[in-house]
């Protein structure tokens, strides 16, 4: 390596630590903008193709299929306002709307029923409503540091979802050049590249939208099971399933299991034991069964893994590590069968 290579190489590492620098405050709504804008590239070439046949015979091939791109681009943007984000903007604002509530010690639960079974068994009196205050407490520092970080995290998160729009946009127009640049950069012989890019475009898919699909079903199942069961705040605790419930083989039993318990603890014995044999027919089975289906299929990851992987990458970058540790386990995964598969077309390239 000459003195001109080893500069290159020190000047393009210098301006990735720049570029990191700058896109880190909003390093989240950059790997949600990723994630959306490969959930929507399938109907994005779907719909762009047919408007572009449609404006071909006025406006000619060329143009067509450049306003087809971004007439897709924008179509799916408002889609996604409409469907993903005016939703659950709603549902978060339920959220924290319940979340303060209950951290002000104004909730609908039966505090004294509980307190009266605890002090039944026990023979000692639990504050049941202090504690519930603090541990709604402890949440809203935790989540937005204090009830008037609510205001400041609300700006913050519309600045971070505009952003986000913009670059879904952009990312559903030149994705398939960032990746056909990929693919030339890549030192790697043409076919293994090809092969390694397959292997992580299918892992990254069954990450991705199996995931989401069997966190939301399940989500949706245990809501209408709390609901039938009169469980306060229905809203509130579905939200807070469809969150834990990317969490395979444990999230969603956090929520359904607690509250079976305390229908019981409340006197209503018949809706908890129905609710709880509702839990473990219906809502673990919606798990163990369509997860495998879904994820396991094209990721071929062990849910011990993607469980390792959730955890491990909300400890490291938030949220979006949800969705980013079991991606960035799939794609090691990946390389590692690439490695092992076409090592000799590797040495010999």
């Amino acid at each position: 390596m000459n003195r001109g290579q080893s500069f290159l190489l020190l000047l393009i590492g210098t301006v990735a630590l720049l570029t990191l620098f700058v896109i880190l405050p909003f390093a989240e709504y950059v790997i949600a903008s990723a994630i959306l804008a490969y959930v929507l590239y399938p109907f994005h070439v779907r719909l762009s193709r047919g408007i572009s046949r449609t404006l071909a015979r006025r406006v000619g091939e060329s143009l067509s299929r450049r306003l087809g791109r971004m007439l897709s681009g924008i179509s799916l943007i408002v889609a996604s306002v409409v469907a993903v984000i005016l939703p659950v903007a709603y549902i978060s604002w339920v959220f924290v709307r319940d979340l303060t509530a209950i951290a002000r010690g104004n909730t609908d639960i039966e505090v004294a029923a509980i307190e009266a079974e605890i002090a039944a068994l026990t023979g000692q009196e639990v504050e049941v409503g202090e504690v519930l205050a603090t541990i709604g407490q402890a949440l809203v520092n935790t989540l937005f540091g204090g009830v008037s970080g609510v205001v400041s995290t609300t700006l913050r998160a519309s600045v971070g979802l505009s952003l986000a729009l913009f670059l879904v946009y952009y990312a559903l127009l030149d994705g398939p050049a960032f990746v056909g640049w990929i693919r030339d950069t890549s030192p790697l012989p043409s076919d293994v590249t090809a092969d390694l890019v397959d292997r992580v475009d299918a892992m990254t898919r069954g990450v991705v939208i199996g995931h989401i699909v069997v966190a939301l079903l399940q989500a949706l199942v245990a809501g209408i099971g709390l609901w039938a069961a009169g469980i306060p705040n229905v809203v509130f605790w579905t939200f807070v399933m469809a969150v834990l419930a990317l969490l395979p083989l444990i999230g969603a039993f956090f929520v359904w299991g607690p509250a079976a318990a305390y229908l019981v603890v409340v006197d209503q014995v018949t809706a908890g034991v129905l609710l709880a044999l509702y839990g473990v027919f219906v809502i673990a089975m919606v798990d163990n069964y369509a997860r495998p289906i879904v994820i396991d299929q094209q990721a071929h990851l062990n849910p011990a893994v993607i469980l390792l992987g959730v955890f491990g990458g909300i400890y490291s970058v938030g949220f979006t590590g949800l969705f980013v540790g079991p991606i960035v386990i799939g794609v090691l995964a990946a390389t590692l069968e690439t490695f092992r598969e076409d090592y000799d077309a590797i040495g010999g390239g």
